[in-house]
């Protein structure tokens, strides 16, 4: 297939074949026999992914009608946080933090997890058990779903700098976009594309998009995001041509 060695590409199952596919669509929406092609690329037999869709509708992942599927709306915001990750919305940043903290004293399982996902969702990092922050330099609300927190800006008295390299793996997330943007220039073929393409998407969402004041100096997210857009022309182009969509 062509894949670069690099941990956590692999052939893809038929149900994220299906999702990266439809994340990747504007709309994020395709007939069965696209997502069947899809399947081809990586030897999954039609039967299987017809049944992976079946069960994805079941579960609330995909609306079906007149043999089209589309993403429901929790998977719409996932892919429009991949879409923002792209092209981040920033604002100049003046010192300030967010800070969000969980004023119930019990929550059910199901809560904790889904809040736990809102901040993710947000970028903000869980200094201790229900407080969370992050710089406030994105340009974008700061609300969640499931409850009320209180919702506050601060300024650490600490070096926030160090601050921000004890709440996320600066160095770990810099390494792997450095080896995701050699893959890129080493893809070779549709699949191998297609495989690459989906794991640059995600790991741009765990960006943290810090201010570059709290960077290190040879930080490589804008050059990532960069090689991505230039190598995302071809492979779009490329995967229209194999579902059969022909640009007016």
């Amino acid at each position: 297939m062509g894949l670069p060695d690099l941990p956590g590409l692999r052939p893809l199952t038929a149900r994220s074949a299906v999702l990266s596919t439809l994340l990747g669509a504007h709309p994020p929406r395709l007939p069965a026999r696209g997502l069947v092609k899809v399947g081809e690329l990586f030897d999954i037999a039609e039967g299987t992914i017809r049944v992976a869709l079946s069960r994805m509708v079941a579960a609330g992942d995909l609306h079906q009608a007149d043999g089209d599927y589309e993403l429901t709306e929790r998977l719409i915001r996932r892919q429009t946080r991949q879409d923002q990750s792209r092209a981040p919305t920033t604002q100049t940043w003046t010192g300030d933090w967010e800070i969000v903290v969980v004023t119930a004293d019990r929550r059910p399982p199901a809560s904790r997890t889904a809040f736990r996902q809102t901040m993710a969702g947000l970028r903000l990092a869980e200094v201790r058990e229900g407080t969370w922050l992050r710089p406030a330099n994105l340009d974008r609300p700061l609300h969640t779903d499931q409850e009320v927190p209180l919702v506050m800006l601060g300024r650490p008295t600490s070096d926030p700098a160090a601050l921000a390299a004890t709440l996320w793996d600066l160095p770990g997330w810099a390494d792997r976009a450095r080896r995701l943007h050699d893959a890129l220039d080493r893809a070779d073929g549709l699949p191998a594309s297609f495989i690459i393409s989906a794991a640059v998407l995600r790991h741009l969402v765990a960006d943290p998009l810090l201010p570059a004041a709290l960077l290190p100096a040879d930080w490589p997210g804008a050059w990532l995001r960069a090689r991505y857009e230039r190598f995302d022309t071809s492979f779009q182009s490329l995967l229209r041509a194999h579902l059969g969509i022909h640009d007016d």
